[in-house]
């Protein structure tokens, strides 16, 4: 009965977000603002729900009610109580779950902080929303129901959660992916409620960017989250695999960051408005592509979930609506979109404009080398596939001139750059940079690397240039107390998004130039040389986990 009760959640779910859809968008073009008025409470009623049917899914797994399939196929009387509850999105209907609620709760969030918004404003944001729900719950309604019982004869015993899942980076890494995955569709909901209501001035970038900026951060720490978990669980080292799923959480990140630097241009200055539009519906497209990718089989990879024709048709005519109707009238509406103002050519608009075609670049590179072996194998032309040295010659001289020109932008003013004493702190900067960079891979072992004396070079021209900006704002304010206060709560994350890249360009430089690796057989007192290390094999010994069996050398 229980099982019962979540479906019927889902259900109604899906019947409020209809609702949602519908009444709101009604009530704006009727101007019958009674209607428009449903949105919030439809949008909470919906988040209830979507609780309601998330908290009967996990009680199944807690409870090990092996009459629902869902349970039966990942759980076991064994596993451990944590892992039980991570396996309700450790598959691909719990993960779809996980997404609508995730979906509903930034409705939810939307509803209750957004009370500088217009009345007609937010209403059309949450009918944006409530449609994407609508496309979200049909799919797991109709193809993916988690709540799908075994009956009359339920087993005794689960199938067990996939090994490999069984780590605390199933805890984390995908919620948090999904915050940044599904939050970038408030940014697209302001964008298409903007087009709906044709007020295309600024005013929509100034609701949007703090929106944009949490989804940021969450898809940030998921990929990171993702990447970590990786590196000790699959063994993979390196910085960064190339898989085509993990591709997938790469290229909206990449059009998310540029989302988020050309918001700050149209709110500040009005500029880049019908570009900053076309992003925000490219950030949240590109986050439905990735959810194609994994769902329906299409790609090989480990992330792939199932390879369901039903379902991959489904998410792509889904996929054809969104992108296509979203497409459709930002086409009838961009030409209405006036661009006020001028700057010159050295000025903050100018290199934010720069940090958005080089991030645009690099995200049409790495979805054309993602996308290329479905191309090539859809017009017959067998199976290719496009490895780490396409990506690494494309993304890195890229990901290297994005770099050089970050140092300018904190630095420079609105509008225009005319004096050139505002550029001369990062002389002693460049200076710096490049000696340490050229001095650095002879302090190390091994043959000299160019690579590394350019990467580390890199790092240290982002790192100091963001020093050098901090210590300029102190120094205008007074006081590092006094910058806090007044300073944006903006610069603050752009100065630590910024220095957290120099370190990650760091990192990624040391590994790729010099990590050593070998594939070795060794047994009980075996032992040998890695590098500077002495590899020594001094025991086996038998492990007995709570429902394993495991071998630690």
């Amino acid at each position: 009965m229980i099982p019962e009760i979540g479906h019927f959640a889902l259900v109604l779910a899906f019947a409020i977000a209809i609702c949602l859809a519908v009444f709101p968008l009604y009530g704006y073009l009727s101007n019958q603002q009674g209607f428009c008025a449903t949105a919030k409470p439809l949008a909470l009623l919906q988040g209830l729900a979507l609780a309601v049917s998330f908290g009967v899914l996990m009680y199944g797994f807690l409870a090990h009610d092996f009459s629902v399939k869902y349970v039966a196929d990942n759980s076991n009387l064994d596993l451990p109580w944590y892992f039980r509850m991570s396996a309700v999105w450790g598959a691909h209907e719990g993960s779809l779950l996980l997404w609508a609620l995730i979906l509903a709760f930034w409705g939810v969030a939307v509803a209750l902080f957004s009370r500088g918004i217009p009345d007609h404003m937010s209403a059309l944001v949450l009918s944006v929303m409530g449609m994407i729900s609508v496309g979200f719950l049909a799919f797991m309604l109709f193809t993916s129901n988690p709540f799908v019982r075994i009956l009359p004869f339920s087993p005794a015993n689960g199938a067990d959660l996939n090994p490999l899942l069984q780590d605390p980076g199933l805890i984390f890494h995908p919620p948090m992916l999904y915050m940044g995955y599904v939050g970038l569709s408030v940014a697209f909901a302001f964008a298409m409620a903007s087009l709906i209501s044709g007020k295309l001035d600024a005013t929509w970038a100034r609701w949007s960017r703090p929106w944009t900026t949490i989804a940021w951060a969450f898809l940030t720490l998921g990929i990171a989250l993702g990447s970590w978990w990786a590196y000790y669980e699959l063994g993979w080292g390196g910085w960064w695999f190339w898989d085509p799923v993990e591709n997938a959480s790469l290229i909206p990140w990449l059009v998310a960051t540029a989302l988020m630097h050309s918001l700050a241009v149209t709110e500040k200055r009005g500029l880049f408005r019908s570009w900053t539009l076309l992003l925000a519906i490219a950030a949240f497209s590109l986050s439905l592509l990735g959810t194609f990718l994994v769902r329906s089989g299409v790609l090989t990879s480990v992330h792939a979930f199932a390879n369901d024709p039903e379902r991959g048709v489904f998410i792509l005519g889904f996929l054809i609506v969104v992108i296509g109707g979203s497409l459709t009238l930002y086409a009838i509406r961009a030409s209405k979109v006036s661009e006020p103002g001028e700057f010159a050519w050295i000025s903050r608009e100018s290199f934010l404009l720069f940090n958005n075609l080089i991030l645009t670049v690099m995200a049409v590179s790495v979805l054309l080398g993602t996308l290329y072996p479905l191309l090539v194998d859809a017009v017959g032309g067998g199976k290719v596939s496009v490895g780490p040295p396409f990506f690494n010659a494309v993304f890195v001289p890229l990901t290297a001139i994005l770099v050089s020109g970050m140092a300018f932008g904190p630095l420079a003013k609105w509008r225009q750059s005319e004096d050139p004493r505002l550029f001369r702190p990062l002389i002693v900067t460049l200076i710096v940079s490049v000696v340490v960079g050229l001095a650095w891979p002879s302090m190390l072992d091994g043959q000299y690397s160019i690579g590394t004396a350019i990467g580390v070079a890199l790092a240290l021209w982002v790192a100091i240039a963001t020093v050098v900006d901090v210590v300029k704002k102190v120094g205008l304010y007074g006081g590092v107390g006094t910058t806090l206060a007044r300073v944006e709560r903006g610069m603050i994350g752009m100065w630590l998004a910024h220095f957290g890249l120099a370190l990650t360009i760091f990192g990624v430089v040391m590994v790729e130039n010099h990590t050593e690796h070998r594939d070795l057989r060794m047994g009980v007192g075996d032992s040998q040389n890695l590098g500077s290390y002495d590899v020594r094999m001094t025991d086996l010994t038998v492990i007995n986990g709570p429902n394993y069996v495991a071998d630690q050398a």
